[in-house]
């Protein structure tokens, strides 16, 4: 998808809202519309819900099904029926003979506008999962850009920055983890929020599923909110013009990341050649110091 600029004086605030649900496996269908629902009605303003990785069945290949499917048709009801965005998480997609870990985007009238297949399968502990091949950003009109990645996706840095130079300027993370590296996780995605000055929205799982520690970060790396080891609605606004200005003026009027990296002719070892263009990088303007504007 070809990268638009975006004018940040144009846009002002989106409210989202990540859920950590504390899940176990089989069907957690009936709760998750149970938890949009309750969303809908205590938070008004928040018009995309995100939930954590394999929060619909848990992590058990056996539950795959086709995409569109059973599954993610609930998925597009509950959504309309609401009228919000939701990505809910990720489902086992059973395509031919290969299963993928995918994650579907869903607008306000039920439609499935994209899905994203995760790129890194957890390996050697997600066997027999496909890797996907594609980058998913998608827009959400008067917004932004939002791009998507799934949880292992995150180690390697260069999927984020890809998305990034797509033009998202919001990543949204669906996380399934149960493991020691949470601590790890949360520091990535601190330092890939600062490093592409975009908001890093990470959602894990709670319960038997997961350990929860679900965290947001802004265009600096700061955290928004992190969150606990259990069940916890993690409603929080991102700042389109705040995200436009840390991109043009540095976040506190310092480094500017992406623009030295936009100029800098470097060829890097590890792929034989510099950076592809981008049109949502050249939007950006000169890196030069900030004045008082």
């Amino acid at each position: 998808m070809q990268a638009s600029a975006h004018t940040g004086s144009q846009r002002g605030t989106f409210g989202i809202a990540g859920l950590q649900l504390a899940m176990a496996s089989g069907d957690n269908l009936p709760r998750i519309a149970a938890e949009v629902g309750a969303v809908a009605r205590r938070f008004p303003w928040v018009r995309m819900v995100l939930l954590g990785e394999l929060c619909g069945y848990g992590a058990n290949p056996c539950f795959a099904q086709p995409l569109p499917g059973g599954a993610e048709q609930f998925f597009c009801d509950l959504a309309r029926e609401h009228g919000l965005w939701l990505v809910p998480g990720s489902l086992y997609e059973q395509h031919g003979e290969a299963v993928f870990n995918t994650t579907p985007v869903i607008d306000p009238q039920g439609r499935v506008i994209a899905r994203h297949r995760k790129l890194y399968p957890f390996e050697p502990y997600e066997r027999g999962i496909a890797p996907g091949e594609e980058f998913v950003v998608f827009d959400v009109p008067g917004a932004g850009r939002f791009g998507v990645s799934i949880c292992y996706d995150m180690w390697f840095p260069e999927t984020t920055r890809s998305l990034v130079m797509l033009g998202a300027e919001v990543i949204l993370h669906p996380t399934m983890t149960n493991t020691v590296d949470r601590e790890v996780e949360i520091a990535i995605a601190r330092a890939s929020a600062a490093t592409n000055q975009c908001y890093f929205v990470d959602i894990n799982v709670a319960g038997e599923l997961g350990v929860g520690r679900s965290v947001v970060c802004g265009p600096g790396g700061e955290v928004v909110h992190q969150a606990g080891s259990s069940r916890e609605v993690i409603a929080f606004e991102v700042d389109f013009a705040h995200l436009q200005r840390c991109r043009e003026h540095g976040w506190q009027g310092l480094g500017q990341p992406l623009k030295s990296f936009r100029d800098h002719p470097l060829a890097f070892p590890a792929y034989g050649a510099a950076r592809a263009p981008s049109a949502a990088l050249d939007a950006l303007g000169p890196l030069r110091l900030p004045g008082r504007d």
